[in-house]
């Protein structure tokens, strides 16, 4: 009882975090490793994504009708993502994920810089003309994210708001809300592998699942509230975890 209980408070943490910037596996599976460390890799990832998938479909419907979110370009990016998740997760096994981690590391590194000099990015949403570049920019954004995050994972989040905001012209918040309906392309798909392969803990992952909805829900009200120069302040803040996080799991002992 102690050890759900502690997972439901991370999974709750997890939920409030991934709302707002993403990221919230790297609260959550750290949390889920410790408490059973003998587990499978596979089911740990799949009880993970059973616990965020309903977190990330409150987060995707509490944003509706408040934030504006351009479909045309946002549902592409989803469907992109949702194909590539699956070519990512077919190609795992053939990539070394030494590789991975230091290209991972320097991307990261790099925009978290870019960012933090940059001191007006994603401050203010520019009207963008949306024509057959930026429809297919988005379908390659999403593809690309949905690939990585079936392929590695860790800061998917993080990079589809970069990129919103980068090519596409979001601000903070917008590029947020329109994650989280990426996101949730990317979850469904994972779990249409994990769920028939028996790789959900349903006993850990449903009331997980709760505490993470009611993160999720306090995290989208909150980033509604304060708006996107507090939305910038925690993403530049989970970037820097992100990086010790990389840079950790690079050094330590087999």
């Amino acid at each position: 009882m102690l050890h759900l209980s502690i997972l439901c408070a991370f999974a709750f943490c997890a939920g409030m975090i991934d709302a707002v910037v993403g990221g919230g596996g790297l609260i959550q599976i750290p949390a889920l490793i410790n408490v059973f460390p003998a587990a499978q890799d596979a089911t740990l990832f799949g009880t993970n994504k059973f616990a965020s998938v309903w977190g990330t479909s409150v987060a995707a419907r509490t944003y509706v009708g408040k934030v504006t979110i351009p479909w045309n370009l946002v549902l592409p990016a989803a469907m992109s993502s949702f194909a590539m998740a699956f070519l990512g997760a077919a190609t795992v096994s053939y990539i070394p994920q030494g590789l991975l981690r230091p290209l991972v590391l320097w991307l990261v590194v790099v925009m978290a810089i870019y960012i933090f000099r940059k001191k007006d990015f994603g401050a203010i949403q520019r009207p963008l003309a949306i024509g057959t570049r930026e429809r297919l920019l988005s379908v390659l954004i999403g593809g690309g994210i949905g690939f990585y995050d079936g392929l590695f994972g860790p800061g998917t989040g993080s990079f589809l708001i970069f990129l919103f905001i980068h090519y596409l012209a979001f601000d903070f918040l917008q590029a947020s809300a329109s994650a989280k309906f990426v996101n949730l392309a990317t979850n469904i798909a994972a779990l249409m592998y994990f769920v028939p392969a028996g790789k959900v803990l349903y006993e850990i992952a449903i009331p997980m699942a709760i505490f993470n909805m009611l993160g999720a829900y306090t995290g989208t009200r909150v980033a509604m509230k304060r708006g996107t120069a507090f939305i910038r302040g925690l993403f530049l803040f989970l970037l820097v975890i992100l990086i010790l996080k990389l840079a950790y799991d690079m050094v330590k002992p087999a």
